[in-house]
């Protein structure tokens, strides 16, 4: 039997800020492998090769001075990178690279129809990182990058992006927000960290109404993140048309989680992956790569991610 979703699960993840009592912890990464484990899907997915990017791609969404400031501060021993709050430990450059280097993996075999779907639990994650700074947890913008990489290595005109990460995804929109190529989705909580996101936050210099943001009280939920991709997302994407759907899957956005307050379940989250394979289904030949952003309830986090790549790979 053809499989049809595959898996990035590079045991290197564990190994950034390992032994530090920090939410983005690498007890998450077993999180997500036991969740998987647990509940059978392990067996039924196909493996993604991991390995590192290269210093070119990481300039497809990152500057030279960043690249040298985020290296030289992890060289040095440093806790924090000099460009925010993300902290780092001796290891975190390697860790980095080979998180968006088997990302871009992930988008070869998608795009190349070796796999239908797949999923990338990766650490560190991404979508605060924008072109000149790492921010909150983030040091490479992992999701950005795959968008850049389809582009260029594969020829693809359009590239959606679906943030629903309790956390504004303000890296990627920083990235792309004058860039009509790219669409950007946020649902999140507002007021939360990092404070960008405003409703009216919708592109600019030409690519006006390619950014969408629903920026949510706390306590919201199934209504009102499902109601936004439902309602706006889905005519706007079959308008957009992309090749092919990215996933910022931040699974703090659920029920539970010490980091924000949005009440998704588990069974939000499947409704929501199949929205966007839904998308996927209509204008990108079923191309879907969703990327692990947050969520720092570890027992949240098993169940809400088996429940997304269940979704995934039902068809």
């Amino acid at each position: 039997m053809t499989k049809t979703t595959a898996l990035l699960a590079d045991p290197i993840s564990r190994e950034h800020l390992a032994g530090r009592d920090h939410p983005e912890c690498p007890e998450r990464f077993d999180a997500v492998l036991e969740g998987l484990r647990a509940a059978g899907l392990l067996d039924r997915l196909d493996a993604i090769a991991p390995r590192a990017a290269t210093e070119d791609e990481l300039l497809l969404c990152h500057t030279p001075a960043y690249l040298r400031t985020a290296r030289r501060d992890i060289a040095s021993g440093a806790h924090y990178l000099s460009t925010g709050d993300t902290e780092v430990a001796p290891n975190s450059w390697e860790v980095a690279e080979r998180a968006s280097g088997g990302v871009f993996n992930a988008v070869d075999a998608v795009v190349e129809g070796r796999a239908r779907n797949a999923f990338c639990a990766v650490r560190p994650p991404g979508h605060h990182a924008n072109a000149i700074r790492g921010m909150g947890f983030c040091l490479f913008n992992n999701v950005a990058l795959a968008a850049r990489y389809a582009q260029r290595k594969h020829g693809l005109e359009r590239v959606l992006i679906v943030d629903w990460d309790v956390h504004h995804g303000n890296g990627t929109q920083d990235i792309f927000y004058s860039d009509p190529s790219v669409f950007f989705f946020s649902t999140h909580q507002w007021p939360l960290y990092p404070g960008t996101g405003r409703a009216d936050e919708t592109g600019a210099d030409g690519a006006e109404g390619t950014t969408m943001n629903f920026p949510l009280p706390a306590g919201s939920g199934r209504r009102e993140i499902l109601g936004a991709v439902r309602e706006r997302l889905l005519p706007a994407a079959r308008e957009f048309c992309p090749g092919l759907v990215l996933v910022s899957a931040g699974f703090d956005s659920r029920i539970g989680d010490p980091l924000g307050g949005f009440t998704l379940t588990d069974e939000d989250f499947s409704a929501l992956t199949e929205a966007a394979m839904e998308i996927a289904d209509h204008t990108a030949g079923g191309r879907l790569v969703s990327v692990l952003e947050g969520g720092y309830s570890l027992t949240g986090l098993a169940s809400a991610a088996a429940a997304h790549v269940a979704a995934l790979s039902t068809r």
